[in-house]
């Protein structure tokens, strides 16, 4: 990664990783395609993944995969699943931004790593209500989905 990152490539090589249950709920009425734009909007999606659990619609599923997302299903926790994915992201050197769209402030400790790594951080956050405050604090940048 160091001979590449002395290279320079001009935009950044982006993940942008999916909270499922967190970001598609009714009351938010979060469009893939405006959620892909963002991600699309802070440099190259060198990883675009959405995190579901078992009981998540196959319609939704489906609509993700066809937006050009990758789909990881887990029968234990979306989060663990979606952190232990987005420390390994950072550590490996595999992207130069980390977003993360969701709500929930269990992902603080993945954007502090990014961080410390020097990984530009991003959150994507659906909605004013209910949304943790620790992430936009910690994180170098927070888009509101509207």
């Amino acid at each position: 990664m160091v001979f590449r990152r002395l290279l320079g490539r001009g935009r950044d090589d982006v993940a942008l990783l999916v909270d499922g249950p967190n970001v598609f709920r009714d009351e938010f009425d979060v469009d893939l395609e405006d959620l892909r734009a963002a991600g699309e909007s802070l440099g190259r999606l060198a990883v675009a993944r959405v995190y579901f659990d078992v009981r998540a619609p196959s319609g939704l599923i489906q609509a993700a995969e066809a937006h050009g997302f990758a789909v990881r299903v887990t029968s234990g926790d979306v989060d663990v699943a979606l952190a232990v994915d987005a420390t390994e992201l950072v550590t490996d050197g595999t992207v130069d931004t980390l977003a993360i769209a969701s709500r929930d402030m269990d992902f603080k400790p993945a954007l502090e790593t990014a961080a410390r790594r020097g990984v530009r951080t991003v959150v994507l956050a659906p909605g004013e209500h209910g949304r943790s405050e620790a992430l936009p604090a910690v994180a170098d940048e927070a888009v509101l989905l509207d």
